[in-house]
């Protein structure tokens, strides 16, 4: 990591001088005030410089000055986007032993190429997530997120007596920088669907602390309500005074219809918004499994298209829920859907997909995390002509259990990269 540069010190004045005294100053508030002072562009009002160089490519304004590298890392400058992952340790041993496992968040940073550590959440409960157990050897136990509005939203997980890890969502805002729970969900689950569609959550299906039938085909949404520029909702400031108590709360999650049966309890999986509905497989992988899809207007729940569900063999997202992408795990392929035909459309194949575990679509990027530590995480260029792939390696001793593309957290005013990271490198 970087250090802030030291102030030049007055010992070699004071040598020179000494019988006078020093004036006594202070550096960090003087060189706070300075670039508090100086203008973003000479002659220009700040707020019209802003609006000026808010359509210049950030990489670009990241290279010219640090003024305008510190710009681009203000709460009220337009975010690039940033990939932000949830690690776990690969020390293995350590997390037999104590069952629990260590997670980590980073944010990986594609303007400064490095890796930086997200403020821990608040320890009031503490989090423990049983992400490896003995007794699943082949496996891991799913830590389940979403990203929604900007926020990256963990939903479900399972603790180290085997109950649901999350009786409320654990929300973090990167242009606050700040952790906070959301609204306690009806039942507590885990092993479950998670997905977002317009802006709005839902958790379906899954198991509670013991298998129930009602759990299993029990559906809930919940709409995270709107973040002023310091990232709180008005609720949220008006209870900043009661340890992120929700009790006052507007917001709630709500039940929908729920599914016909139980048989999608069976694997933790992605429900995943497109076109104004929300749609899901019981099972991961390549095997043969069943599909449905959540119609949002009509409120009611369907038979996914069969050339649909012929061709989930793997992870899928969307790019702003209207491009859906598949990533064959098994033949390591890249597809596109094509509703008008209900056919997948090869786009990529690759050795570097096979094994994929999850995906994630944005700004014209899809990110493929893919199985093991070294394998790193896959970005595909779909803007470029024709499409090109960079491997973004995890920070060391760590891999990543899951993957999403939000806005880039702010930074402290004086902070060039504050946090713990590592420079990336590309395979």
């Amino acid at each position: 990591m970087a250090a802030n540069p030291i102030p030049a010190s007055n010992s070699e004045t004071s040598h020179k001088h000494p019988l006078k005294r020093p004036k006594q100053t202070n550096n960090h508030h003087n060189d706070h005030h300075v670039r508090h002072e100086q203008p973003i562009i000479p002659g220009l009002p700040d707020h019209l410089a802003q609006l000026c160089l808010s359509l210049v490519p950030p990489a670009l304004l990241f290279s010219v000055c640090h003024s305008w590298r510190r710009l681009i890392y203000s709460p009220d400058f337009p975010p690039f986007l940033s990939l932000y992952t949830i690690l776990s340790s690969t020390n293995t041993q350590h997390d037999n032993n104590n069952h629990a496992s260590s997670i980590h968040f980073f944010a990986y940073d594609p303007i400064s190429s490095r890796w930086d550590c997200l403020p821990p959440p608040s320890d009031d409960p503490p989090l423990r997530f049983l992400l490896r157990h003995p007794s699943f050897i082949s496996r891991n136990l799913p830590i389940q997120s979403v990203s929604v509005s900007g926020l990256l939203v963990l939903l479900a997980a399972t603790s180290d007596n085997f109950n649901p890890a999350l009786s409320r969502p654990l929300v973090f805002n990167p242009i606050s920088r700040k952790w906070s729970f959301g609204p306690p969900l009806d039942t507590p689950r885990r092993w479950c669907a998670t997905g977002t569609t317009q802006g709005i959550v839902y958790v379906a299906s899954g198991i509670g602390s013991h298998f129930s039938t009602d759990v299993a085909k029990s559906v809930e949404k919940w709409e995270p309500q709107r973040i002023n520029k310091d990232g709180e909702t008005q609720n949220q400031k008006e209870n900043s005074d009661t340890n992120n108590s929700f009790s006052g709360w507007s917001w709630k999650w709500e039940k929908v219809k729920g599914l016909k049966d139980a048989r999608f309890s069976r694997d933790a999986v992605d429900a995943v918004g497109w076109r104004g509905k929300l749609c899901m497989v019981n099972m991961k992988g390549d095997a043969a499994k069943e599909g449905i899809v959540y119609d949002t207007q009509k409120e009611d729940w369907e038979n996914m298209p069969k050339g649909m569900l012929a061709g989930w063999k793997g992870p899928v997202a969307t790019m702003n829920e209207e491009v859906m992408y598949v990533v064959d795990e098994r033949k390591g392929a890249l597809r596109t859907y094509d509703p008008e035909r209900d056919k997948w459309e090869n786009i990529i194949k690759s050795e570097r997909l096979r094994g994929a575990q999850q995906i994630a679509a944005e700004g014209g990027r899809v990110c493929v995390l893919c199985g093991g530590s070294d394998d790193g995480i896959v970005v595909v260029d779909m803007v470029s002509k024709p499409v090109r792939m960079r491997v973004i390696e995890t920070p060391p001793g760590f891999e990543a259990v899951a993957v999403h593309i939000l806005p880039r957290m702010s930074k402290p005013d004086a902070g060039f990269f504050p946090g713990s990271g590592s420079t990336s490198t590309s395979k």
